[in-house]
C-alpha cells in the first residue's frame, strides 16, 4: 500500500515538473525569438547593445539545456518510475519471506526430532501423503500417524482424504 501512494506521488511530481518544463520552454523559445529580431533589428554591429543581445542569446541556450532537463526528470518520474514500486514489491516479498522461514525454525526449535522431520517434509512439499511421509522420514506409519493427530491437534495441518491415504497441509504459512 505505501509502495502504490509513493508511485502515485512520483507520477504526480512528474507531471508537475513535466508541465512546467513544457511552460518555460515555451518563455524560453519567446524570449529567444524576440532577441533575434532585436539581433536582426541591430544588424549586429560591435556595440554594446549588440553585445548585451548576444549574451542574453547564448543564456538563453543555457536555460534551455537546463529545462531540457527538468522536462526529462519529469518524463522519467511520469513513466519509468513504476520499477520502484516492483523493487519495493519484491522487497516486501523478501521480508515476508524471512520472516516466516524464521517462524519456521522457532517451531522446529520447540520440538523433537521425529516432528522436526515430519514438518520439514509437509512444508517441502505441500500435499504430501501421509504413506509418502512414512518413506521420507524413515519413521513408522504409526509414528507418523501420532504426530500428524498431534499437529492437527495443535492445529499445524489438515488431512484430506486421498484414496486411500491422507494428504498433508500445513495451516501456517511458514
Amino acid at each position: 500500500m505505501a509502495s502504490r501512494v509513493v508511485c502515485m506521488e512520483n507520477k504526480k511530481l512528474g507531471f508537475v515538473i513535466l508541465s512546467f518544463s513544457l511552460i518555460a520552454t515555451v518563455l524560453a523559445f519567446g524570449f529567444m525569438s524576440t532577441l533575434g529580431r532585436q539581433t536582426a533589428a541591430l544588424q549586429c554591429y560591435p556595440t554594446s547593445e549588440c553585445q548585451r543581445v548576444e549574451s542574453l542569446l547564448g543564456l538563453s541556450h543555457i536555460a534551455v539545456g537546463l529545462i531540457s532537463f527538468i522536462g526529462a526528470l519529469g518524463i522519467y518520474l511520469l513513466f519509468f518510475s513504476t520499477s520502484e514500486e516492483a523493487i519495493l514489491k519484491r522487497l516486501e516479498e523478501e521480508k515476508q519471506m524471512k520472516i516466516d522461514e524464521d517462524k519456521f525454525h522457532i517451531f522446529l526449535k520447540a520440538m523433537d526430532e521425529n516432528e522436526q522431520k515430519v514438518l520439514k517434509a509437509i512444508k517441502e512439499q505441500d500435499g504430501i501423503t501421509q504413506s509418502t511421509l512414512k518413506f521420507r522420514t524413515d519413521l513408522s506409519k504409526a509414528k507418523v500417524s501420532q504426530i500428524l493427530t498431534d499437529f492437527e491437534k495443535k492445529r499445524l495441518i489438515t488431512r484430506e482424504l486421498k484414496g486411500k491415504t491422507y494428504a498433508v497441509h500445513l495451516t501456517e504459512s511458514f
